[in-house]
């Protein structure tokens, strides 16, 4: 049976923050949710499932196993994209460090490296990542904390000259893309552009209908 089969998103995220409050234990900071789930335009046969996970100190390679064979078992009760997620630590989240560094990650990209080598992927499996500017800033602006400490504890603001160079890092490819996923680059860019020219920070759905 599909978790998400009738559109219960609630259940699956129960259970995620459940099974993070076993294997993470007192190292558990607070899960926060962002994306579509939380601005209002989630569609369970085409989105994912954003999360990020926010812990005290690195984890062990043993730690990372478990907590990966965790979210893949999930995953594969999700449809269409299912779950991604990053775990980072709370010291760069506040004061915001950027490029972001980040603990382990995962999403439907990803999924064939660690079910065929996942020993590589706990060793490889992390380094910095601009897009957890933009993560950051919904979850300041829109996020849903799950667990653990309020937003406002965890994240700092995020500097307009980070968020901006984590956007653009988006649409960079904007050109070469946009004949063969328009629809997708045409609603990225309307967002940008609301956050440009008004400081707003949409959706995908919000940027094209000029809300």
């Amino acid at each position: 049976m599909v978790i998400l089969e009738n559109g219960n998103l609630d259940s699956l995220l129960a259970e995620y923050v459940d099974r993070s409050k076993e294997i993470l234990a007192e190292n558990l900071a607070g899960i926060y949710l962002h994306g579509s789930a939380v601005m209002g335009c989630y569609n369970p046969k085409k989105s994912d499932i954003d999360i990020i996970i926010v812990i005290d100190d690195d984890m062990t390679n043993q730690v990372k196993q478990a907590y990966m064979d965790m979210v893949v078992r999930l995953h594969s009760l999700t449809p269409a994209k299912g779950i991604e997620m990053s775990i980072v630590t709370k010291q760069v989240c506040n004061p915001f460090v950027y490029p972001t560094p980040f603990e382990l990650h995962f999403s439907e990209a990803h999924l064939q490296w660690y079910m065929e080598s996942p020993d590589d992927y706990i060793q490889k499996m992390n380094g910095t990542d601009q897009d957890l500017a933009a993560h950051f800033m919904v979850i300041r602006r829109r996020g849903r904390c799950l667990y653990g400490l309020p937003i406002e504890e965890i994240f700092a603001e995020v500097p307009k000259r980070d968020y901006v160079d984590s956007i653009y890092c988006d649409i960079a490819e904007a050109p070469e893309e946009i004949s063969e996923n328009t629809m997708y680059v045409v609603l990225n860019l309307a967002r940008v552009l609301a956050y440009l020219t008004e400081g707003r920070v949409l959706s995908k759905k919000e940027g094209g209908s000029g809300h």
